[in-house]
């Protein structure tokens, strides 16, 4: 549905250094850059764009992850880089069974999230063997 949006922030070279480093184990990066508007995705083209100015409202991004392990490395990343913490990583079952979000706020308060909403994998059942006694 959403092609692209673009996040308006107080400092864009921070903000640009904060998305590559939190963004990196989600497996987005930068791809473009125009003046002080870069944008990141994966692939070719960048569906989450940041530029200076000044944000009237704090607005909320929810990113999708592959794993619960990037949800965390997302989550260990941001609060390395001063992030605030707005939830650890864990199940909000509350949304879904399999919804595993972490969550912060950006440098500029802007609520952000890493999401993996599959399940985890099956546990794989163990059969036991006979083992056949041999006659001495």
């Amino acid at each position: 549905m959403i092609d692209h949006l673009t996040l308006t922030v107080s400092d864009a070279q921070r903000s640009r250094s904060f998305y590559e480093k939190v963004l990196a184990p989600l497996g987005y990066s930068l791809l473009m850059s125009f003046e002080q508007y870069w944008g990141f995705g994966e692939g070719k083209k960048p569906t989450l764009w940041i530029k200076p100015g000044v944000a009237h409202a704090p607005m909320h991004l929810a990113f999708a992850a592959r794993s619960r392990a990037a949800v965390d490395a997302f989550y260990a990343a941001a609060l390395r880089l001063g992030a605030k913490d707005n939830g650890a990583p864990g199940l909000r079952a509350d949304y879904h069974p399999n919804y595993y979000g972490a969550f912060v706020f950006d440098p500029d308060g802007h609520p952000i999230e890493a999401v993996c909403h599959a399940p985890l994998p099956a546990k794989k059942k163990t059969t036991k063997k006979k083992v056949a006694k041999r006659g001495r």
